[in-house]
């Protein structure tokens, strides 16, 4: 299906009799692409589920406060983004979990991941980065998100960014070296 663009989108959204449709547009446009990103960020299939539905219910009943001073994309990404960096302090503080073990093996038990070494060996190098690099490095490689759409979903500066994201490159490089 071929969605309306986001400034449609938003439109949609912000009007009573089309706030429905809009939803509609924007859960259908934009579904996959958080749950993937949500996903990477707190490890688990439910978790990812749960976070992306509050996620969309904030975006909801935050619509008629959007700015337009980023873009929605950018806006939604930053609510995602939030509502995952939340939700992992949460269950940290909850079960005091940390984030090397118990996210790598929810990961391999998932049907909806591969069982490959390389992949896993992979997921468990990212896990183990700094929440900050590990969300810097998730945006970069798997979204292809350009830093400047990154500095306004974080707040950081872009060259703050770049010197993250070449961190959490080394730190994944070493641990593949070493465990490869």
């Amino acid at each position: 299906m071929i969605y309306p663009d986001d400034s449609q989108i938003l439109e949609f959204m912000i009007s009573p009799s089309k706030r429905n449709e809009g939803y509609r547009y924007l859960v259908g446009k934009y579904k996959e692409k958080l749950y993937w990103h949500i996903r990477r960020l707190v490890g688990d299939h439910e978790d990812a589920d749960d976070v992306l539905q509050n996620t969309f219910i904030k975006i909801v009943r935050n619509i008629d406060g959007f700015q337009k001073q980023s873009s929605l994309y950018t806006w939604i990404y930053k609510i995602a983004t939030n509502e995952s960096l939340n939700f992992i302090q949460t269950k940290k503080n909850k079960y005091a979990e940390s984030l090397d073990g118990s996210q790598v093996e929810y990961i391999k038990d998932s049907v909806y991941f591969d069982e490959n070494k390389a992949l896993d060996h992979l997921q468990t190098a990212i896990n183990r980065l700094p929440e900050k690099q590990k969300l810097v490095f998730n945006l970069r490689y798997y979204d292809e998100m350009p830093y400047q759409d990154m500095a306004d979903i974080t707040d950081t500066s872009v060259g703050a960014l770049k010197a993250s994201y070449h961190h959490a490159v080394k730190k994944i490089e070493e641990h593949l070296k070493a465990t490869i």
